[in-house]
């Protein structure tokens, strides 16, 4: 896969070609990499090209040189590298901490997306005090000190008995991101609060939720459509990852939407 050196970070890249009009760019959640679309990958690609990257120090993009980064530092990462690609408009979909990047480029860069879809995630996810305490942890423990909470978190109960190897795939590429990376984007996630300025998000926005995300809830979801412009809401009996969790549903409600807008 092709790496690009924006922004003071190599960032990995792999754009698809399938001869559509529009692309789509899909965004990781905290944890994960750009592989964590590949379930949807099936369905998506009869309608759209498809760009997927690794955010920063995930994955096959590099750290860099900064011990905490911001949401917008990495949403500044997706223009950087658009405009690398030379695509002036996409869709965008992101999940959790992809989805906090989502809020900033529709806020604050609404021109260069046709739609955004935001999945599991919240304008405010957590509190300050429990990622301060997830940093520490991560940063002396490593992350293998917290996979089984986060495989609780991630699935549900009965995913995990059904698709016990998707749920470790899953865990398996947790463990391989670099620590650095990893603590760095918790920092941004715990700064992030786009709770008084969804008002500004006027790009057409599809919301998941998974009803069993304790995470970011179906009431996280419901501020969402309370405070943003133009916006829908699509509940889906997963927990944190519901396009692995329900990949044929999520790739439906995400096609059709994009199409329909």
């Amino acid at each position: 896969m092709p790496q690009i050196d924006i922004n003071n970070h190599s960032c990995n890249y792999l754009l698809e070609d399938f001869g559509h009009a529009e692309t789509l760019i899909f965004s990781n959640s905290l944890g994960t990499d750009l592989t964590l679309w590949d379930s949807v990958m099936p369905y998506i690609q009869d309608h759209f090209n498809v760009l997927r990257y690794d955010t920063r120090g995930h994955g096959k993009s590099s750290v860099g040189t900064d011990t905490e980064y911001t949401i917008e530092q990495l949403g500044q990462d997706v223009i950087a590298l658009l405009d690398h690609l030379k695509l002036d408009k996409v869709h965008f979909c992101g999940i959790s901490m992809g989805g906090l990047i989502g809020q900033w480029l529709g806020i604050n860069a609404s021109n260069r997306f046709e739609n955004i879809v935001i999945c599991d995630s919240a304008a405010k996810i957590g509190t300050v005090e429990g990622w301060n305490n997830r940093i520490k942890q991560v940063a002396v423990n490593g992350l293998e000190s917290i996979t089984d909470g986060t495989l609780e978190r991630w699935f549900t109960p009965q995913f995990r008995e059904k698709h016990p190897e998707k749920a470790q795939n899953i865990i398996n590429t947790f463990v391989s991101n670099p620590v650095q990376g990893y603590v760095a984007c918790c920092a941004a996630i715990r700064d992030a609060d786009f709770t008084k300025q969804l008002h500004e998000l006027e790009v057409p926005t599809l919301v998941i939720s998974g009803i069993k995300d304790e995470v970011t809830t179906v009431d996280d979801g419901s501020y969402f459509m309370k405070h943003i412009p133009v916006c829908s809401h699509i509940k889906l009996y997963a927990a944190h990852l519901s396009n692995i969790e329900c990949d044929l549903e999520f790739s439906k409600h995400v096609a059709f939407f994009l199409m329909d807008h």
